[in-house]
């Protein structure tokens, strides 16, 4: 076995997960992911991860965790707004192709290009037509990224109506979470049939030999964020990459006198 596959094969989450194994195999993976940063700058290799799913599924946590040791100028996150009037006149896809990744980068959409075959589908933001006209281009779209030499990783991360319940009455009674809770939320809560139908034919006219979906249950964030990282690791051909070693040089402390200057410290209250 080789040590990459050691170090993910060390990562995977025992049963039951407690916060002290979690942490143990998150920092397990993300030295694998500095890893993976390194390769991706050496060899200029470019990344897009698509994450959907529903509201309360768990895509900025899996994200957060992702990206909280890694360089935010190599993993770059991407979570656009609803498009401005310039953009509605805009070809559909045209928003996001600025955001692709050059050589050396790694973009993380929190939500895509997919909003067309979800939200915008179920909430009546486009038409009919203008969904199905999507769904047809979305793989060919792909296909193209696939060829200019993007390495397209898409998850749909899968929550239960009685969990996604619970976590949208967090974000109301929770202040840690209340910014979280759009009006968007509120208006499809009562929509999740509408919401699964549409699900199914995204996954029906987009799951591509060449971009394939993966989804995974989100129940346990905790579980999601190692199953996800785990899975996207194993899946790209990244290698360690040789860094040369540092040591720190001899320096001298207080040759200089420094003025007295009178420093303004906050208060210690801890």
């Amino acid at each position: 076995m080789s040590k990459k596959k050691q170090a993910l094969a060390k990562a995977q989450p025992p049963a039951p997960l407690n916060r002290k194994d979690y942490e143990k195999q998150l920092a397990a993976l993300h030295v694998e992911l500095v890893k993976l940063q390194q390769w991706v700058v050496a060899t200029g290799a470019k990344v897009v991860i698509v994450f959907e799913g529903r509201d309360g599924a768990g895509k900025g946590g899996t994200i957060k965790a992702l990206t909280e040791r890694v360089s935010p100028r190599i993993f770059r996150v991407v979570a656009l707004p609803a498009p401005s009037e310039r953009e509605k006149s805009q070809m559909y896809l045209q928003r996001y192709m600025p955001h692709m990744p050059a050589a050396g980068e790694v973009v993380i959409f929190d939500r895509s290009w997919y909003n067309r075959a979800g939200v915008e589908r179920v909430m009546g933001f486009c038409s009919e037509d203008q969904a199905r006209t999507f769904l047809d281009l979305a793989p060919s779209f792909e296909r193209l990224m696939v060829n200019s030499g993007i390495l397209l990783f898409k998850y749909w991360l899968e929550v239960s109506p009685e969990e996604q319940s619970r976590r949208l009455k967090e974000r109301i009674t929770d202040g840690r979470k209340t910014w979280k809770l759009s009006p968007m939320d509120i208006k499809s809560y009562n929509r999740w049939d509408d919401y699964t139908r549409a699900r199914d034919e995204m996954f029906q006219a987009t799951d591509s030999q060449w971009a394939p979906w993966h989804a995974a249950r989100s129940e346990n964030k905790k579980s999601v964020r190692l199953n996800v990282i785990t899975h996207l690791l194993e899946n790209i051909p990244y290698e360690t990459i040789k860094q040369p070693r540092v040591r720190l040089p001899k320096r001298k402390v207080g040759d200089y006198k420094a003025i007295n200057y009178p420093f303004k410290y906050i208060a210690e209250r801890f």
